[in-house]
C-alpha cells in the first residue's frame, strides 16, 4: 500500500494548493511579506476570523514557540497538559528558545483539567516559582479528544481570571472546526483565545504556518513581533510561497473540504474496525482513531501500512485520516488485518 495511516504529515499536497504555488512562481515579487499574496492571504484571514494580525512562519513548532514567545513576560512560565505536543513532541524547544518552564497538569483524555490546573496558582506573585502567565491548550488534542466551545470558554475564562493569556496550538483545528460544525472564528475569538498557530500541513498545504492574534493589546505589538520573527529564524524572504497556499486553503472552503474527508475516511474505519471486534479507545471525531490491535498482526500490518504504535504496553495504535484517504484504501487495509487475523 503506497499511502499511510500514521499522520496527516504524511501525505501529499493537495493538487489546489500545488497549482498555487506554480502559478506564484511567476514573475517578481517584493520579499520578507511585501507581495500581493501575503496582502491577498492576511486580507483573508481577517475575513474567516475577523479583526487579526497575521505573521506567517515555517512550521508548527515555529509557531506554537514563536506565540508563546509573543506573550512571554519575566519569569513566564506555560499550564498545558501532560500530554501537549509544546512539552512533549517539540524536543524542548519552548523551554530552549524562550526559557520558559512547563506547568503540565496530569489528564487522561489529553484535554486540560482546570481543577487540576489549579495548583499552580500558588506560584503566582512569589519570585522563587516560575509564574504562570500562559495557558496552552491543542484543538484537536493529541489524543483524538476535541474541546467543545463550552470547554474553551470556560478555560478561556479561567486564564483571563487570574492574568494569563490563553494559546491553542491548532495543528488539527480545521479537524475539529468540522466535527463541532461551527466556524473557525466561533472556537477562536469567539471562546477568548488570544493567539492561534493555525495548521495548515496537516490539512493540505506543502509548507509553512500562520500565527493568528486576536489579543487587542497583543495585535498592538504586531511591529515588535515581526522583529521577534527575524530573531527566531523564522522571517521567509519568499513569502509569497507561503502565503499563496494558505490563501488557496481558505478560499472556497478547501481547508473545510479536505478535513471533512479525514474525519469521514476515520469514522468509515472506526465501523470496518468494529467490525473485526477490535476495540476502538477513543471517541472518534476529528481525523484520529486509537484501538487495540492483537500484538502478532501489528508489525506485519505496518510493513503494508505505517501507522504509529502509541501504547506498545496495550498494543494500543493510532491511525490518522488524511485529506487524500479513499475508502479503497482503508477497504485494502481491513482486508490485510482479516488476513493476518486469520493465521
Amino acid at each position: 500500500m503506497k499511502k499511510s495511516f500514521a499522520s496527516d504529515n504524511y501525505s501529499g499536497v493537495h493538487p489546489n494548493i500545488m497549482k498555487s504555488l506554480m502559478e506564484a512562481n511567476g514573475g517578481h515579487q517584493s520579499p520578507y511579506g511585501g507581495d500581493e499574496y501575503t496582502v491577498k492571504a492576511k486580507k483573508k484571514f481577517n475575513e474567516i476570523f475577523g479583526p487579526v494580525e497575521t505573521l506567517f512562519v515555517y512550521n508548527g513548532t515555529a509557531s506554537n514557540v514563536f506565540a508563546l514567545d509573543i506573550m512571554k513576560e519575566i519569569g513566564s512560565a506555560i499550564i498545558c497538559p501532560e500530554t501537549a505536543h509544546i512539552f512533549t513532541d517539540e524536543t524542548g524547544s519552548t523551554a530552549k528558545v524562550t526559557g520558559m518552564q512547563m506547568l503540565t497538569v496530569p489528564t487522561t483524555d489529553g484535554k486540560l483539567d482546570i481543577e487540576k490546573a489549579k495548583k499552580y496558582l500558588l506560584f503566582k506573585d512569589t519570585f522563587h516559582r516560575p509564574n504562570p502567565s500562559i495557558v496552552s491548550i491543542s484543538q484537536a488534542t493529541e489524543n483524538g479528544t476535541i474541546y467543545t466551545l463550552d470547554e474553551i470558554k470556560e478555560i478561556s475564562a479561567f486564564a483571563k481570571k487570574h492574568g494569563m493569556y490563553l494559546h491553542m496550538d491548532g495543528a488539527r483545528i480545521s479537524n475539529a472546526a468540522v466535527a463541532l460544525g461551527c466556524s473557525l472564528e466561533e472556537m477562536t475569538r469567539g471562546c477568548g483565545v488570544d493567539i492561534l498557530s493555525f495548521g495548515g500541513t496537516k490539512n493540505g498545504i506543502m509548507f509553512g504556518e500562520a500565527l493568528v492574534i486576536f489579543n487587542e493589546e497583543l495585535k498592538n505589538r504586531v511591529k515588535e513581533f515581526e522583529y521577534l520573527r527575524k530573531q527566531n529564524l523564522q522571517l521567509h524572504s519568499k513569502m509569497r510561497y507561503i502565503a499563496v497556499q494558505y490563501l488557496t486553503l481558505l478560499e472556497d472552503n478547501l481547508w473545510y473540504e479536505n478535513a471533512k474527508i479525514g474525519n469521514e475516511m476515520a469514522k468509515y474505519l472506526e465501523g470496518e474496525l468494529l467490525k473485526l471486534n477490535i476495540s476502538i479507545t477513543n471517541e472518534v471525531r476529528g481525523n484520529t482513531l486509537f484501538a487495540i490491535l492483537p500484538e502478532k498482526i501489528i508489525e506485519p500490518l505496518q510493513e503494508f501500512c505505517y501507522f504509529y504504535v502509541w501504547d506498545p504496553n496495550t498494543s494500543e495504535v493510532r491511525f490518522v485520516m488524511s485529506f487524500d484517504i479513499l475508502k479503497e484504501d482503508i477497504d485494502l487495509f481491513i482486508e490485510k488485518m482479516k488476513e493476518l487475523m486469520s493465521k
